[in-house]
């Protein structure tokens, strides 16, 4: 499944990250890390010392992808409104969801916090970035002087991490996008 270049620490990580979002905590296994990575028995041991140090290198990885890409986007050419509007459009496995929210619904990682701690501190992050945006839309004139750069952000991260929800309770992304619609509407008025 994965390259012959690759270790058996990143095939192991690698592993795990996807198994988190399919299965989340509970559901993933030692066995079944060892097995999707193809690493023998006793590999996960002899590289972490358990489960939850795998797990947090996994979630560490993915919550630094995940701001890699939103610090791509967000940071990227165009005005204000039109950095948060790329970044709410872009494109992403809604049906899926969000890799570092899902995250957030596992009991087991909400009650640890060390597991927890990198997926706050990704959305805090993101949050923070959004909010200079928006701040800075303020002073250019493109949003309202009354709008609150914090607020807005909060509500942009709702809006896709709810959007995530809605359209795989309902089977299809037209809710997110409908959501996603609203918001710019409402930020370009």
């Amino acid at each position: 499944m994965y390259s012959g270049r690759m270790s058996t620490s990143e095939r192991l990580i690698e592993s795990t990250r996807e198994l988190l979002w399919e299965r989340g905590y509970v559901g993933t296994s030692p066995r079944a890390i060892l097995e999707r990575a193809g690493a023998g028995q006793g590999s996960m041991y002899h590289h972490f010392k358990g489960k939850p140090d795998l797990a947090l290198a996994a979630i560490r990885r993915t919550a630094e992808e995940l701001l890699a890409t939103a610090e791509g986007v967000l940071t990227g050419p165009g005005t204000p409104y039109e950095r948060i509007e790329a970044y709410l459009r872009r494109e992403r496995d809604v049906l899926r969801g969000c890799p570092v929210g899902r995250l957030t619904m596992d009991p087991d990682i909400i009650a640890s916090d060390e597991l927890r701690a990198p997926v706050d501190e990704t959305l805090d992050q993101i949050r923070e970035l959004i909010a200079g945006i928006v701040e800075e839309g303020k002073e250019q004139g493109q949003f309202g002087p009354l709008l609150d750069g914090e607020e807005i952000a909060a509500t942009v991260l709702a809006t896709v991490q709810g959007g995530y929800v809605l359209a795989r309770a309902s089977g299809s992304p037209a809710v997110f996008d409908a959501g996603v619609r609203g918001l710019l509407s409402l930020l370009r008025s």
